[in-house]
């Protein structure tokens, strides 16, 4: 071992060598010295591990190829697609809404080239982008004016920041949420310059806690569906109707954060705990906030929708500039939305919709077609088992979706190890491993991925 490190080059001495120096000026460099580096590194730690009995030859092509390679895998990019087989639809982890191909289309399209952004077209003049999907917004939610920014923790911010800045916020104890990231909704609320002033109980507030909280000094009664989690047992919350009552009599500004923004009634497919954003506004609640990259099936972004002079306000406020939807986001989220008008069926064009609507029965064939490619390549034990998938992002933490994956188990290979070597494929492959086997959830696999994965099963069999 001690002979081998004593032999093992420079880096400035490898970089003189003919082949390596040509590698060097193909690519750069910086480049060449980083992945000699990294290979070095390796043989030194496989060298004291005892895993190595001898250098390479580095004047080799065996050695130039290892580097190229080295040095290719480095420049590949760090984002990138993968297979989703988790069975969570939309899995924050994995970028949440798969787009509809019309929206991947309308990016490009306004991507490849200038477009009319913030220009109005029929005078000439400038224009405001949030025009490009506010009609829109308000066509599908009843709503009188609606604003865009980046995503929905913005829009709550820059709500807040709008209407209640220096002044107080009154939301019940039960609903002070934590989402994703350990943000907390009382850290934006005294983030935005507002007070907050707690009401109710964990389990039960009434519209009477509400009621004795405002004074003065209250701006704004807010509401957050807690769509990430339930109390249940001994509960109570105050009624919508209630709420925009008191607060129309009170003249204070009755908002709600929505989180998923689901557009359509979900309730045939037993998700109907999600609020519909129009159903909500008839209540007479001023102001909601809610995703668009959840159940609405678009490009991450924050929508805000209510009446027309809170709406103005926030247009108008110096937080805007920092917290706007940029114009890739902006060209998809339009496109999604023309997807839930005629001729378009949302349910069939959105492809988390789609994955939520689709019968068990079409997933179970999709399984039973992968769980047959992957015996004629060789995996012998594998097989069709139905389990549970869910909508994720916070959505409906409490209910499942009828669902089958293939579960797989390989000799010599524990199911982390499997699991490990699937997102080490070219197009990493994320499942999720349950008694030691690991699981392909089928309804969140599209037909076209299958091959994929049937690729990444012969590689390793033939490894």
């Amino acid at each position: 071992m001690a002979n081998i490190l004593r032999d093992l080059p420079q880096i400035q001495s490898l970089l003189e060598r003919p082949a390596i120096a040509q590698i060097a000026g193909r690519f750069s460099r910086d480049e060449a010295t980083d992945a000699l580096r990294r290979i070095t590194a390796r043989l030194r730690s496989e060298s004291l591990a005892a895993k190595r009995d001898s250098l390479p030859n580095f004047d080799s092509d065996a050695f130039a190829q290892d580097l190229v390679r080295e040095i290719e895998t480095a420049r590949k990019p760090s984002l990138r697609p993968v297979i989703n087989a988790t069975g969570i639809l939309i899995h924050t982890n994995l970028g949440r809404a798969r787009l509809a191909p019309s929206a991947l289309d309308a990016m490009q399209n306004i991507g490849g080239g200038p477009s009319n952004l913030e220009l109005t077209l029929e005078t000439g003049k400038r224009g405001s982008r949030h025009d490009h999907v506010e009609r829109q917004i308000c066509d599908l939610t009843g709503a009188e004016a609606a604003v865009v920014v980046n995503n929905c923790a913005a829009a709550v911010l820059l709500a807040l920041m709008a209407t209640a800045n220096g002044r107080s916020v009154v939301a019940s104890r039960g609903e002070l949420i934590e989402i994703g990231g350990a943000f907390r909704l009382p850290d934006v609320i005294a983030q935005s310059g507002a007070t907050l002033r707690e009401v109710g109980a964990t389990n039960k507030t009434r519209i009477s806690d509400y009621e004795a909280a405002i004074d003065a000094d209250t701006a704004v009664l807010l509401k957050s569906h807690t769509s990430n989690f339930r109390i249940i047992g001994f509960t109570a919350a105050a009624d919508r109707r209630d709420l925009a009552k008191l607060s129309a009599e009170r003249q204070v500004i009755l908002m709600e954060d929505l989180g998923s923004g689901v557009l359509i009634d979900l309730s045939p497919f037993g998700l109907g705990d999600e609020p519909v954003v129009a159903d909500i506004l008839k209540t007479g609640v001023d102001l909601v906030m809610f995703s668009g990259d959840k159940l609405l099936g678009g490009p991450q972004a924050g929508i805000l929708a209510g009446r027309k002079d809170i709406i103005a306000r926030l247009k108008s406020h110096p937080l805007m500039r920092a917290v706007r939807i940029d114009k890739l986001s902006l060209a998809a989220l339009e496109a999604t939305l023309r997807l839930y008008t005629a001729p378009h069926d949302p349910l069939v064009d959105v492809p988390v919709l789609r994955m939520l609507a689709e019968p068990a029965a079409q997933v179970l064939h999709r399984a039973e077609r992968l769980r047959d490619s992957l015996l004629g390549i060789g995996v012998a034990d594998v097989d069709v088992q139905p389990c549970a998938a869910f909508v994720g992002a916070g959505s409906l933490p409490l209910q499942d979706l009828e669902s089958h994956a293939v579960t797989i188990r390989l000799p010599d290979h524990s199911a982390d190890n499997l699991c490990t070597a699937l997102r080490e494929h070219e197009t990493p492959i994320i499942g999720r491993i349950e008694k030691d086997r690991v699981m392909l959830d089928m309804r969140t696999v599209d037909e076209d991925e299958l091959p994929i994965i049937e690729r990444a099963f012969s590689l390793l069999l033939s490894q």
